[in-house]
């Protein structure tokens, strides 16, 4: 099992294309057991800083790494562990629902 972080969308600002806010989902799969989790990250562009990427030009593994980079590794870590418990969870679930007869 690995976690894949992918992007849904970008917002950014229309006057000078920096991206504002991006929107992650990350998920794993262990056979019909899955989890995931979403959020969001925001950002502050500044067209003059080094590395600033026009939004034409990023990518989605540039676009991961600036999320994981503004949550911080605990934060990556422990969302990781959160979608682990929930796989967990699904394969041997701690309440069971239905009726007896």
């Amino acid at each position: 099992m690995a976690v894949t972080w992918t992007i849904s969308t970008l917002e950014r600002n229309t006057s000078d294309d920096g991206v504002v806010v991006a929107h992650w989902r990350a998920s794993d799969v262990d056979g019909e057991h899955s989890g995931s989790s979403y959020g969001t990250c925001g950002f502050t562009p500044d067209r003059t800083a080094d590395g600033y990427t026009a939004y034409a030009e990023i990518t989605e593994v540039q676009s991961v790494q600036w999320c994981k980079n503004a949550m911080g590794a605990d934060a990556v870590t422990a969302t990781e562990a959160s979608i682990a418990a929930q796989i967990a969870e699904s394969k041997a679930p701690a309440v069971a629902v239905g009726t007896p007869w």
